[in-house]
């Protein structure tokens, strides 16, 4: 029997999974995941991009330290102070610096020409400055000392702190306000090149020196990026600006040097005047209390006291509300034809009738100015009556105590010695009613002065409510 072999037939059923052809809808699926991924990295990658130019818009590379110093708010560790004295006037004058520093939280260093002979434990520390004879100093009648201040920002910088973000500079009789220096400078970045500070409230002293310079009374800051620049070229600047008269001057010129111009704070007070500080303190700008400098040549901010015993009253009211303090607000109270003018943590003026804001906005000429021929200053003034009896009732601070509530100041009447006038609606005390202002960088970029009510009376006190204004209120007397 003969067998006969088939052929074999080929199998329609199965393919070469090499050359199997993929269903169509395995096909959609594959490509739309793809695509999807795709989307995603690309997202990923611009997002990351955009982020990179958002935090370093005049760099290419940006450091991780930086990424990380943008991220975080800037805090009083963030700034070193750096007071410039000597050994002759630091005895008597750290007591002005014992006022504001403090060695737990304020990171303060003296720059003496010299060790003194005496320093108290409260003090901060001593940094002996450098030679600079070597210097030269050309302007006759002026002091030497002032290239040792100048090269105090050099050396202030050399030193490497750690995690400093600002460099302020300031006299051994500049009373810095700590919590508004850092407020201010936490509306700027310290990666960019800044120079902060303010000019003189003589016009004729800006006039002599400029218009654009920080006097360094008033105290200035310069951000850690600047200062870094600054110091590897300051002591070339120094040899060519012999012949000028100050620090600042000096300071001023080689940041001039280097393109970089003053960004005005209102806040840093030089106090070119002398005698009697009211009629400024009680019209401060709308703006935080950086600094006051001259205080030897004026007189005790409050009546009845010393004027260490008035720093510390008016630092003691600092401490819980810096924002607020010397802040002005003005209310009325129509029933009575009274106007209320509060500077927070100092004053109250009370006048009769209605006085219109933008009249109460300029500073009473309570003081006298730094020289004789410099009469003319910065801001609007208006003459104080000689006669006291038509000067405004004054009400100074007299206590302040605060709880989660809100804060409660008051304010004693303060007669006139010379003037027996008399209010019989006026009382002799007047009570404040606020919450802290703590205002975001957005608002102190853009700020608005706050409203107040006066209150119905009670047992012989007027209170007044501060609080935000409203969208479309206008601080005036209503009709």
């Amino acid at each position: 029997m003969m067998f006969h072999r088939r052929k074999k037939e080929p199998n329609t059923n199965t393919l070469p999974l090499s050359t199997s052809p993929m269903p169509s809808r395995f096909r959609t699926s594959s490509l739309t995941t793809s695509f999807k991924s795709f989307l995603l990295v690309l997202s990923l990658l611009l997002n990351f991009y955009f982020l990179l130019i958002l935090w370093a818009p005049y760099s290419n590379t940006l450091a991780p330290s930086s990424v990380v110093s943008r991220l975080t708010s800037t805090t009083r560790r963030h700034v070193l102070f750096a007071v410039a004295s000597s050994s002759l006037s630091w005895p008597h004058r750290q007591s002005y610096v014992n006022i504001w520093y403090n060695k737990k939280s304020t990171r303060v260093l003296a720059f003496l020409d010299a060790p003194p002979r005496n320093s108290s434990d409260e003090s901060p520390p001593v940094v002996i400055s450098g030679d600079v004879s070597g210097f030269p100093y050309t302007l006759q009648g002026g002091l030497r000392s002032a290239i040792r201040v100048a090269r105090v920002v050099k050396e202030a910088v050399d030193r490497n702190e750690t995690d400093v973000r600002w460099f302020v500079f300031g006299d051994d009789d500049t009373v810095f306000f700590v919590e508004n220096v850092v407020k201010t400078l936490s509306k700027y970045d310290h990666e960019r090149w800044f120079y902060v500070g303010s000019n003189s409230e003589s016009y004729e002293q800006n006039l002599m020196y400029s218009f654009e310079m920080a006097f360094g009374g008033g105290g200035f800051a310069i951000s850690y990026s600047l200062g870094k620049v600054l110091a590897r070229v300051l002591d070339s600047c120094l040899r060519r600006y012999g012949f000028l008269y100050g620090s600042d001057a000096r300071i001023y010129s080689c940041v001039a040097e280097l393109g970089v111009t003053l960004t005005h704070e209102p806040g840093f007070h030089q106090v070119d005047m002398r005698g009697n500080l009211f009629g400024v303190l009680a019209a401060h700008p709308l703006s935080p209390l950086c600094s006051l400098h001259h205080l030897d040549a004026a007189q005790p901010l409050f009546p009845d006291m010393n004027r260490t015993q008035a720093l510390r009253h008016l630092i003691a009211a600092t401490n819980v509300d810096p924002t607020r303090i010397l802040q002005q607000t003005v209310c009325y109270d129509r029933s009575n034809s009274l106007t209320f003018s509060v500077s927070w943590g100092y004053a109250i003026q009370v006048f009769q009738g209605n006085v219109l804001l933008p009249d109460l906005l300029a500073a009473k000429k309570t003081f006298a100015p730094w020289r004789k021929i410099h009469s003319n200053f910065m801001f609007d003034t208006r003459d104080n009556p000689r006669d006291p009896c038509k000067r405004p009732f004054v009400f100074y601070l007299k206590s302040i105590t605060s709880d989660k509530s809100g804060i409660w100041s008051s304010y004693s009447r303060y007669v006139e010695k010379k003037c027996s006038k008399s209010n019989p609606t006026l009382p002799m005390e007047i009570t404040v009613f606020s919450r802290k202002l703590d205002l975001s960088i957005e608002e102190m970029k853009a700020p608005r002065r706050q409203c107040c009510n006066v209150l119905p009376s009670k047992n012989e006190t007027i209170s007044i409510h501060i609080r935000r204004c409203e969208t479309d209120e206008l601080i005036s007397m209503e009709l």
